[in-house]
């Protein structure tokens, strides 16, 4: 009579409570009474309908023994409970199932580790069960917070608190498991709940020693080692959820990661924020891995106003995820990425100067060493953007690099939808240079089926700006840029170098046959590369990789898009460069006008090779040859040595030393190329860009010198421009006054526009009227005598260049009336 009645009392009784009674032996320490077990498993079947009686008389029983601390008998209620569970699976074990739960709460509210659990274990039991029918009603908030505490166990005893962690672990596995398969009852995804489940996981994978075990696919341990290990448990629990996410839930999953990260600080260093972040990545169905990135993007505009290490660390973690992404669908954030990234990039740049303003005369270390860390965040966005350039498709990465080009800022412009108008020049050099090397990451690898693909005329404008000419590092990266662009057969590391080639074929170039496509673009961007050259090399600032990179320019230019026309042109080039050398009109140092002949000599060899002319091949040599005796410091591989003695002059008559263009023209007439253009020289284009631009003005950049009747070489070059005055400008306007010598000029530059390529007419007549116009308003400007108070207004237009308007003064000269 171990329930304390009289036999008459415990045979009135019903008969489940008799059932339920006769499984409890009098010692606690036999355990469950197997016989009466079965019994009572054969009633419940039978009769499902007592099945509610039955869980509400056992827990009865079970919050009897918890208070009175019999746990023994609490034991053997859990384990009645497990099997009637397991044996049970009809409509009616709906009300024994919320009975079942109750005590398994009464469980875990306890103090008692033990209790504990077993309240956990019988629960996950429960949760592997699948049941018919959902039951809608029931709600598991109080399971969700107990197992979340219980995952944060501080018990004084390491293997109790161990033991409780695993619990809580596991609680939250049953949880999710129990819930997340029913459409229809998801409340598991609910901020509430994932904000207690999510940092608790993260909690426990905190306490993982080798966090590189992380960064790949999801592992699958021993049952061994996920018992024994909260970390190892607690990560697959969160690959789990994380694989259970649908779309409509993935956001409420992923927030919390950065709750925790924020709260806890482990974005710098931000190593167990990006092995999470690889976790969520590899766990996740491919197609949401856009969600991730948004958020990631979303996090970065939050901190925007923190520490320069934790952006940089939630960059990092962009990039990994990225990384990952680029792999598989990234979705509609492309654009989204590189403008968020560039927008940040702007805000870096904005505070490493601000910093710097602040602390103008008192250089701190505390200052340098923000300048330092904001180095490190653009360091970063600029990886991030090359990185997830370099892996999207051909057609997606021509469209990003458009959008890249037009956020680079030009300087004394606003157009530029990426501001830079707070940052200054300064400011604005730094955003290009940034700008410019992200570019040259993504153009990395980038293999277009024709140059005009590759550069079309809304990116090679930009490029080629004269604005970006301004700094030596900038033109080294557009050049660079250039060569991922215009390398389609990765010939670029075999020129490596600037250096007199002994043998080109020892290179193996390869090479296509040039195709109609690359043929129209040389013809009508050709000027465009060319002038990008002939200024660079102009240069004060230009170091020794610039002279390398412009070589490589030219000859990759030969390689893929060289035809006889083509070559005259590059030729007519080259002579130019040697011309910029020897006149000297820029005042360059020795240094840039000896490196400026060394390229033109390291070039022609390269050219002469690859053409196969012998005449040609064999002028080139002789002058090779003919410098290594007596001007070395013109061959690269001498003139860009540490230590090399430069002459104090360039002597113009020395012809051995140069190369002539007439023996050019010889040497190439008779092998059939048109060597009529050759006596023409290359005169650059101007731009209207050029006299925006902050940079010394193209009247001072192109020769004023050099004139379209000019001689054909060094060796013929006269000095036959006449000089601008107010005479020569009368007589040009008095047509009845033409002398038989301006005769004969007009029926030469007539001949010359016949037989002159377009392009070189229009910049040669481009550059004669500018001067004509600039000469002309000085003229103006010379000879005015203000009145005493002017009358009115006028306003002079020529050309292209207007006038602001300025009082009508009056002239000096009766005979010359402006308008």
């Amino acid at each position: 009579l171990s329930a304390g009645v009289c036999c008459c009392c415990a045979a009135l009784r019903p008969r489940y409570k008799r059932l339920v009674d006769n499984i409890f032996p009098e010692d606690p320490k036999d355990g469950l009474v197997k016989a009466d077990m079965e019994k009572l498993t054969f009633y419940a079947v039978s009769a499902p309908e007592k099945l509610d009686r039955i869980g509400a008389y056992l827990a009865e029983r079970l919050s009897r023994d918890v208070v009175r601390h019999r746990y023994g008998y609490v034991l053997i209620a859990m384990e009645a409970l497990d099997q009637l569970l397991m044996a049970c699976h009809s409509q009616s074990i709906k009300p024994f199932v919320e009975s079942f739960l109750h005590m398994v709460a009464k469980l875990l509210e306890s103090g008692e580790p033990k209790l504990q659990v077993l309240g956990t274990n019988s629960f996950v039991k429960f949760a592997n069960i699948e049941e018919d029918t959902p039951s809608y009603h029931r709600r598991y908030d109080f399971f969700v917070s107990r197992f979340s505490a219980m995952c944060h166990s501080c018990d004084p005893d390491a293997e109790i608190q161990n033991e409780i962690r695993i619990a809580g672990i596991r609680g939250i596995q049953g949880v999710v498991r129990k819930t997340v398969n029913d459409e229809l009852r998801a409340t598991i995804w609910e901020p509430q709940h994932m904000d207690k489940i999510v940092p608790s996981l993260l909690f426990n994978m905190q306490k993982i020693e080798d966090i590189d075990s992380r960064i790949g696919p999801p592992s699958s341990p021993t049952a061994g080692v996920k018992e024994e290990n909260p970390s190892v448990l607690a990560e697959n629990c969160f690959r789990e959820l994380l694989g259970r996410a649908t779309y409509g839930n993935m956001n409420n999953a992923v927030r919390p990661v950065f709750a925790h990260l924020d709260h806890h600080r482990l974005w710098d260093p931000n190593e167990f924020a990006v092995s999470c972040f690889k976790i969520i990545m590899y766990s996740i169905q491919a197609q949401y891995s856009h969600h991730v990135i948004q958020e990631i993007l979303g996090h970065l505009d939050v901190r925007k106003r923190d520490s320069p290490r934790v952006r940089a660390g939630i960059i990092q973690v962009l990039l990994e995820a990225v990384a990952i992404a680029a792999k598989g669908s990234i979705g509609p954030t492309v654009l989204e990425v590189f403008n968020t990234l560039l927008k940040h990039l702007r805000i870096s740049v904005d505070f490493e100067l601000g910093d710097r303003r602040s602390s103008a005369g008192s250089a701190t270390l505390s200052t340098s060493s923000k300048e330092s860390d904001e180095r490190i965040v653009q360091n970063a966005i600029i990886q991030t953007i090359g990185f997830f350039g370099s892996n999207l498709p051909d057609y997606q990465r021509s469209e990003i690099m458009m959008f890249i080009m037009s956020k680079v800022p030009v300087l004394g412009t606003t157009s530029q939808s990426l501001d830079s108008s707070n940052v200054g020049d300064l400011g604005t050099r730094r955003i290009q240079i940034m700008l410019l090397r992200s570019l040259l990451m993504v153009t990395s690898g980038y293999k277009a089926t024709t140059i005009s693909n590759a550069l079309p005329a809304p990116f090679l404008d930009p490029l080629l700006s004269p604005s970006l000419m301004e700094g030596s590092e900038l033109r080294q990266l557009v050049l660079e840029i250039l060569h991922n662009l215009i390398d389609r057969h990765d010939n670029r590391a075999k020129l490596r170098g600037i250096r007199i080639i002994p043998d080109v074929s020892d290179l193996k170039i390869k090479r296509d046959k040039i195709s109609r496509q690359d043929v129209s673009f040389i013809k009508k961007h050709g000027q465009q590369l060319y002038r990008h050259i002939y200024l660079g090399c102009k240069e004060e600032d230009n170091v020794q990789k610039n002279f390398e990179l412009l070589f490589t320019s030219l000859a990759l230019t030969t390689i893929e898009l060289a035809n006889e026309e083509v070559v005259i042109d590059l030729i007519r080039l080259a002579i130019a460069l040697q011309d910029i050398a020897i006149i000297n009109e820029d005042n360059l140092p020795m240094f840039n006008r000896c490196g400026v002949m060394a390229l033109v000599a390291a070039y022609l060899n390269f050219l002469s090779q690859m053409i196969a002319v012998p005449a040609f091949c064999q002028h080139v040599s002789k002058v090779i040859e003919t410098r290594s005796v007596e001007a070395a410091y013109f061959l690269p591989e001498t003139i860009f040595k540490d230590k090399c003695n430069l002459p104090k002059s360039l002597e113009k008559d020395e012809k051995d030393l140069f190369f002539l263009t007439n023996k050019i023209a010889e040497s190439l007439g008779g092998s059939g190329y048109n060597v009529e253009r050759l006596s023409v020289p290359y005169v650059p284009q101007v731009t209207d860009e050029d006299r925006l631009s902050r940079r010394k003005s193209i009247v001072d950049t192109v020769s004023l010198q050099v004139d379209i009747l000019s001689g054909t070489g060094i060796e013929d070059k006269v000095d036959n421009t006449e000089e601008i005055t107010f005479e020569a400008l009368k007589k040009a306007i008095d047509n009845n006054g033409l002398e038989e010598q301006e005769k004969e000029k007009r029926r030469l530059v007539i001949e010359k526009f016949q037989k002159a390529p377009f392009e070189e007419i229009a910049a040669q007549c481009e550059t004669k009227a500018n001067l004509l116009h600039d000469r002309l308003a000085q003229i103006l400007e010379l000879t005015i005598r203000p009145p005493p108070s002017p009358s009115g207004t006028m306003t002079i237009t020529a050309g292209h260049a207007h006038y602001h308007s300025v009082p009508v003064y009056e002239m000096k000269f009766p005979d010359l009336c402006v308008y």
